[in-house]
This record gives C-alpha cells, sequence and structure tokens, in this order.
C-alpha cells in the first residue's frame, strides 16, 4: 500500500537486548542455544506515534548487543529525522543507503536484520496511526487467526514432546534432525508411524546433510508420510543438487530462512524445487520484503509457511503477515520454553496450539514490553536527534 502524504519525520529509536539463561541448551545440527536472546525496538516519530519491531539475535551467540549497536550507531543516523512516502519507504531506503557499509565490513547479515526490525516497527507505528490492528492494515481481508504448528522439537525428545503438544492441541510437529542420520531417520520412521488422523509431521535438518546424506535419507524415508523436509542441504547449494533431490524422492522440500535479498528469492521460486517458502520477517526485509516474496510464491502454487524462532513481536508480525497474504501456511510456533515469547500471548511457555487469534487492538496489539521480562534485559540503547547513550542492565 502506498502513502499518500508523507510520513512525520521520525525522532527516536530505543533499543533493548534481552537474555534469558536456559537450563537446557537448544540444539541444532549447526550448535546449540545456551540462553534465548532478543532484540526488541521501539520507533517513535514527531507526532508521538511508535512502532515496535524484533531484530534477528539468535546466532552468533553474541551477535544480540552487536545488533543493538549497530542499530544506533550504523543506522540511526540515516533514518533519524527522516519521512517517508510509501510505506517500503524505510526499507527500501535504508537498503541502499547501507550497501557500502555492509559491503566495507562483509556484514550483509547484521545490517539485513537490523533493517527488517525497522521495517516491522515502522509498519506497526503506520498501523497504529491508521487505527487498524497490525494484519488488518496489511490486508482489510485478513482472518482473525492464523493456523500454527508445533516446532523446536528435537527428534531425541520428540516422543514425549509431541504427546504433550498433542494434549495441548497442535495437530502439527516439526522435529530437529541432522545429528546422526541413522538414528535420526528411523526415529522419523517411527514418529511417523504413530501420527493420529489429521496430523502432520515435519523434518528440519537445519542444513546438516551433504548431498550424499541427504539422498541417502530421502531414500530410506520414501514411505515416510512427511509434509516437508526443511532444508536437507545447505541453502547455497547449488540448485542442480536441490532439483536431483527433489527427483529422487517424493518428500516435498522446504527452505527459505536463510535466503536474503528479493532478487534471490525470485530466482529461488524459479528455479528451486521448494513445495515450502520459509522467509523470516526478523532475518530479512521485514514486512516490506517477506510480502512480496509471499506474494509470488503463492501465485506459483508454493505454499507460505514463515520460519520463525525468536519472541513475541516478531512472532506476532509474522502472524500478521501470514494472515495479510492468505494461502494455506502454517505459522511456525517454537515450543521450546522462552519468557520473551510467552510474555506476549499469555500462554505459558509452550506457545499458542491449532490457531493463534491475532490482536484486535491497535498495530501489533500492545504497547509497552511486558513488565514480566524486565529481569531478563542487559542493554537498553537509545538514538534520537542529539545523539544515542547506552544503559546497560544485569
Amino acid at each position: 500500500m502506498t502513502i499518500l502524504t508523507p510520513s512525520d519525520p521520525l525522532t527516536r529509536l530505543d533499543v533493548h537486548v534481552f537474555r534469558v539463561p536456559l537450563a537446557r541448551p537448544v540444539r541444532t545440527s549447526f550448535g546449540a542455544m545456551r540462553d534465548r536472546p532478543a532484540v526488541f525496538l521501539r520507533l517513535e516519530d514527531s507526532s508521538g506515534a511508535f512502532g515496535w519491531g524484533e531484530v534477528f539475535a539468535n546466532w552468533p551467540a553474541a551477535g544480540a548487543e552487536h545488533r543493538a549497536r549497530l542499530l544506533v550507531e550504523d543506522l540511526a543516523d540515516l533514518f533519524i529525522g527522516q519521512s517517508y512516502d510509501r510505506q517500503d519507504g524505510l526499507f527500501v531506503s535504508l537498503t541502499r543507503q547501507t550497501h557500502i557499509r555492509a559491503l566495507q565490513s562483509r556484514e550483509w547479515g547484521p545490517f539485513d536484520q537490523a533493517i527488517a526490525g525497522l521495517d516491522i516497527a515502522y509498519h506497526d507505528l503506520l498501523a497504529r496511526k491508521a487505527a487498524l490492528p497490525f494484519a488488518k492494515f496489511l490486508s482489510a481481508d485478513a482472518p482473525d487467526s492464523v493456523p500454527t504448528y508445533a516446532s523446536g522439537i528435537d527428534i531425541r525428545e520428540a516422543e514425549e514432546v509431541i504427546a504433550a503438544c498433542r494434549e495441548r492441541g497442535h495437530r502439527a510437529f516439526k522435529v530437529k534432525v541432522g545429528f546422526e542420520l541413522s538414528d535420526d531417520v528411523a526415529r522419523l520412521i517411527h514418529l511417523a508411524d504413530n501420527l493420529g488422523t489429521s496430523e502432520n509431521l515435519m523434518a528440519d535438518v537445519n542444513q546438516g546433510w551433504d548431498l550424499d546424506q541427504a539422498r541417502h535419507a530421502l531414500r530410506r524415508l520414501a514411505k515416510c508420510p512427511l509434509t516437508w523436509v526443511e532444508e536437507p542441504i545447505a541453502a547455497d547449494a547449488p540448485k542442480e543438487h536441490w532439483q536431483s533431490l527433489a527427483r529422487e524422492s517424493w518428500v516435498p522440500l522446504a527452505g527459505g530462512e536463510n535466503i536474503a535479498g528479493l532478487s534471490s528469492f525470485m530466482k529461488a521460486i524459479e528455479t528451486l524445487p521448494l513445495a515450502v517458502m520459509q522467509p523470516d520477517v526478523i532475518k530479512w526485509g521485514g514486512i516490506s520484503g517477506c510480502e512480496k516474496v509471499a506474494q509470488a510464491a503463492i501465485a506459483r502454487g508454493i505454499s507460505y509457511c514463515p520460519h520463525f524462532l525468536g519472541g513475541g513481536v516478531g512472532l506476532l508480525a509474522s502472524a500478521g503477515l501470514l494472515a495479510a497474504v492468505g494461502g494455506d501456511g502454517l505459522l511456525e510456533c517454537d515450543v521450546n520454553p522462552n519468557p520473551l515469547r510467552d510474555a506476549f500471548l499469555g500462554t505459558g511457555n509452550v506457545g499458542p496450539a491449532d490457531r493463534l487469534p491475532l490482536p484486535a487492538s491497535l498495530g501489533l496489539g500492545f504497547d509497552t514490553l511486558p513488565d514480566c521480562i524486565a529481569e531478563f534485559q542487559t542493554l537498553h540503547a537509545v538514538a534520537t536527534v542529539s545523539g544515542f547513550e547506552y544503559h546497560a542492565f544485569g
């Protein structure tokens, strides 16, 4: 949607960094998360309107504080005091303006992620000014809830976790594999054999197999009713490798969380045999970029199922975009403990089940950060027209 008149100038950015210690790490094929970080930001304009966003900070382990400093020291000077006449104006402008800075430092990911968080906050700000909930601002026809699936389940603990998720109403489950291939495959077959009626099982390899391993695994899973296998090989593997896997196995392939840039996504949609496209609104694109990707994927018959494994702000933004673009996609809901997610949802420590209701109030549905997460704050950075400052916590 185009804004017909320039927006009010942006005047203030607040960046909040949180870390929640974990009793048990969240393990993937490439490493373990030993705490749950989040970078939440608040953008304000000269009228006093504001919006909230989130920046990807899961990796590397020290990434959250780095991204906070990046936002206030390397990006704020580009948008504080500026106004935009399009909803994607901030995203387009910052992407162009930071090209040399990212090239100079080879920090494409952190810049992309910081811009994504700012873009989410800008859309939230505009939704509030329009007196609309976030999803309804993106599309007047957006439904009031979106379907979900339970995610982040370690294959080695899957039987117990899936049983608990089933009790809470989940009917679709995604397990993390990529640890020990033969054991992973055997466990997947066992889980699939014990699915209930109308239940679905997905596997996320997290790029943990090479081409030969992926071929071997998918051959063994030939009769396993998986809804999809996610990133069985590296996201940047040659398209011929992806095409080879698709020819040799009926199991649908999924990917997208580790693609960045509109041209790269469009190329993937056109050339990769993906049945499911999974951009992440806090890793690249925010709403401006991921909306275009989702629309292009759906138009080509590819399901749009947004990737997400972060805090509550990004999850609500992902849900709002999924509702707005339509299609048959599911919202990824991590079921590992994370107060930085749950505090925004009011659902305990396991995330929502079956369907996630969308906020009916303005924007993303909250005005201030929940008080219950204050104990986890490690840093608060502020950028205004007069400069920036830091406040350390903890």
